[in-house]
């Protein structure tokens, strides 16, 4: 072996697969990577390349050791830290450039190889989804390509050929892969503690809101959670999916607050009960989203007092739960902490809101009067529901109330929050999702960030805390449609065609997108969803009954060593029985070469072999390849005749070495 690493060159066709494989696994990356880090990447490669194919000079060990720390500081001076997801990374990909720059030996390329696979696997700390697995599979491919590169000559297996070997090598070994994916035991939780940074940029709701947060939300067309229902799904205008409560207002943002220390509300359960599954988008908060009014929880999860439903743990991963709700119940009760808090505002704000709701209070019969009075002054007021409302930078209420009369669900929500207040009427803004879209494709809902949404909640005496949505009172469309109904989104006209072929084209869009969409609720559902409890339900149907993952590991290291075993006693077996001409020819090329002093090492290949041979025995040098050649590929590729391997061998008769 020591000979044939010494024989061993980084030939520059080793050199530009080891860099290909480099780049292809690191170019996913760049988007999240400051630009400098990409940068030193690609220059210390190309200052590698131009080494080889011009002789540039490369830097000294000394200069090489400076310049890695020049690189380590400007990850620390970049992120803080050289810890974490993305600062981690990002060193690495400098450090990889760097072992990069310094590569000259059969080691530094093998660490090279290694990198290039650990690099596969950070790829999917941020994403793994579809498109990501399919592209690091052909990553996989290349970098496997480039591992056969460096352990065989190239000489003897041309650059397609490496490429077919690597692939087929990854596709014989799925079988193995899916069988270990089936069985081997999930671990609850993740395998080690991701930092803050990488659960830190999710879209989704918070426990505060300003003018304006919820607009924006709703300009995102990502998935916030999809849902199945148990039977026909409720109508849209009564999918209102309860997200966090805001009760304290400091006049123009609200919050969620102190989280209310006091027993739950009872609740009156009608008949009307929907049962569903949520596949929930991770948004690295503590609630679930629930249909009103949650009556069966998801488990591990808890009802607070304001009948958001919680639990323990942050959601950083996507969940899926079952969970059914009353759609005609009644809070009956509520602790008298809570209805203070809802009569609660700021001292000296909204003057013009609170003398317009008093003047209601005064003249109104009855509560349900007030809240009657309050619709119509957004129904008759010229009021208009935009995504694009003007900016608020005095008063937002007032200003909204009666100056701009322009806004989104958010304006609305809290301007009648704040006149029922005004009022005299315990109120609270409830945010979360309205609606939704059904995937014909495959029967489930999918609910965006656009459909984010605010309402608010009003006490009554008589009926416990209302649902008032006052977004339809002046955009009754936004409840009955969706988003796409209230706001649809822009769609540009197609030169040349009609406005029904763009309709047309729009739909085929619009199908296809479900389609996908499909695809991928299969992939979250049965692959990345494919848990521990997924996992045991799944193997007691085959036989397999654990009650967790230690049984099971305990059973599949059982089963594994015996089908192991099994392996190896009828591999022992066969090799006794086994007339395996080529490998008896082989041997007796061995021996000839033993009694010339060239003896066959333990460890040691063909290859290998028949190039330390060549070098004692010149003589004999193309003999010996042709016959090394022969037996390759009849043992490890394609065509070779074994008749002419014997013939090679027995006129092979090697001089005494020199």
């Amino acid at each position: 072996m020591m000979a044939a690493a010494e024989q061993w060159r980084l030939t520059l066709d080793r050199l530009l697969w080891l860099m290909a494989a480099l780049t292809l696994v690191v170019l996913p990356h760049a988007p999240r990577m400051p630009l400098w880090v990409i940068g030193a990447f690609l220059v210390l490669g190309l200052w590698r390349l131009a080494g080889a194919l011009r002789g540039t000079r490369l830097p000294g060990r000394f200069a090489r050791l400076l310049l890695q720390m020049m690189l380590v500081a400007g990850v620390y001076m970049e992120y803080g830290t050289i810890m974490g997801r993305t600062a981690g990374i990002a060193l690495l990909i400098t450090l990889v450039g760097m072992k990069l720059l310094e590569t000259r030996d059969q080691r530094d390329a093998y660490i090279g190889v290694l990198l290039a696979y650990f690099l596969v696997v950070t790829n999917f700390l941020y994403s793994q989804s579809i498109p990501t697995g399919i592209y690091m599979f052909l990553v996989v491919v290349v970098t496997t390509t480039t591992l056969i590169r460096l352990v065989t000559d190239p000489s003897h297996m041309d650059a397609r050929a490496s490429l077919r070997l690597g692939g087929t090598m990854l596709l014989q070994a799925i079988p193995l892969m899916l069988v270990l994916f089936v069985l081997f035991p999930r671990i609850p939780g993740p395998l080690w503690g991701l930092p803050e940074d990488s659960i830190n940029a999710v879209t989704g709701l918070s426990d505060t809101m300003s003018p304006g947060d919820i607009s924006r939300l709703s300009q995102s067309g990502a998935v916030a959670f999809r849902v199945r229902f148990n039977g026909t799904p409720p109508p849209a205008q009564r999918l209102y999916w309860r997200g966090p409560v805001m009760w304290d207002t400091d006049g123009r943002r609200w919050q969620v607050g102190e989280p209310l220390r006091v027993p739950s509300p009872q609740l009156s359960r009608g008949d009307d009960v929907a049962r569903y599954t949520v596949t929930l988008e991770p948004h690295n908060q503590h609630w679930l989203l629930l249909l009103d009014l949650p009556m069966e929880l998801p488990p591990g999860s808890e009802l607070g007092a304001d009948l958001v439903a919680t639990r323990e743990e942050r959601v950083s991963s996507r969940i899926r739960y079952p969970a059914a709700s009353a759609l005609d119940s009644r809070v009956e009760s509520a602790h008298t902490s809570a209805l203070e808090r809802a009569l609660d505002l700021p001292a000296d704000s909204h003057p013009r809101a609170r003398v317009l709701a008093r003047q209601w209070a005064h003249t109104a019969a009855t509560p349900e009067a007030i809240i009657g009075q309050a619709l119509d002054h957004f129904t008759a007021g010229d009021f208009a529901y935009t995504l694009q409302p003007p900016a608020l930078p005095g008063d937002p209420v007032d200003e909204f109330l009666f100056d701009t009369r322009r806004g989104f669900c958010e304006h609305y929500a809290t301007a009648f929050t704040v006149l029922m207040r005004a009022a005299g009427l315990p109120a609270r803004v409830v945010t979360g999702y309205q609606g939704g879209e059904p995937n014909p494709v495959d029967d489930y809902w999918i609910v965006r960030q656009r459909d984010a949404h605010a309402w608010a909640e009003v006490w009554l005496e008589e009926r416990g805390w209302v649902r008032v949505d006052p977004t339809a009172a002046v955009a009754p469309s936004r409840v009955e449609l969706g988003m796409d109904g209230a706001l649809p989104p822009p769609r540009p006209a197609i030169i040349g065609l009609g406005e029904a072929n763009v309709e047309q084209i729009y739909e085929l869009m619009r199908r296809l997108r479900f389609g996908w969409d499909a695809v991928n609720n299969w992939w979250n559902q049965w692959v990345l969803g494919y848990g521990q409890a997924r996992q045991l339900s799944f193997l007691k149907r085959l036989g397999i009954d654990a009650r967790d993952w230690r049984q099971l590991g305990i059973s599949l290291l059982i089963m594994v060593s015996l089908a192991l075993g099994g392996v190896a006693l009828w591999l022992i077996h066969r090799g006794r029985g086994r007339h395996d001409r080529a490998r008896r020819l082989y041997d007796r090329l061995c021996r000839k070469l033993a009694r010339r002093g060239v003896e066959c090492r333990p460890t040691e290949g063909p290859i290998h072999l028949g190039q330390r041979a060549a070098v004692r025995l010149p003589a004999v040098r193309a003999e010996l390849e042709g016959i090394i050649d022969e037996y390759v590929r009849l043992r490890y590729g394609h065509g070779g005749s074994l008749p002419e391997l014997a013939r090679r061998v027995r006129r092979f008769r090697p001089p005494p070495a020199g």
